[in-house]
């Protein structure tokens, strides 16, 4: 019985190790959408923003985010019509985007 605990510890420390280690960086790319003047603007309700910073874990701390429901004058400024919205050179891009799709709308390194 001792031995079946220590067995599932060690398969749950494992498999904690590997999803740790699996986790993609993103920090320099979210960066270069700053650097390039790409905003991203949502709501903290809106479960669509949700997913989309999911998809740059950590690094979209980098990412040039306005939360509309604390900023509605930018966001009125900037014809925000649904969420989430990215302004890339001064057009919008409405809806979840890919990460590809931003790189390629930006010519940042994914």
């Amino acid at each position: 019985m001792k031995l079946k605990k220590i067995f599932y510890f060690l398969f749950l420390l494992t498999l904690i190790t590997l999803i740790g280690c699996s986790s993609v960086n993103y920090d320099s790319f979210a960066k270069c959408l700053t650097e390039k003047g790409v905003t991203m603007y949502g709501t903290q309700w809106c479960s669509h923003c949700q997913n989309q910073k999911k998809e740059f874990g950590e690094s979209f701390e980098h990412i040039n985010y306005v939360d509309c429901d604390f900023d509605k004058n930018k966001c009125d400024k900037a014809g925000i019509r649904g969420y989430p919205t990215w302004i890339i050179n001064g057009k919008p891009y409405e809806g979840e985007q890919p990460l590809p799709r931003l790189a390629s709308l930006t010519e940042c390194e994914l």
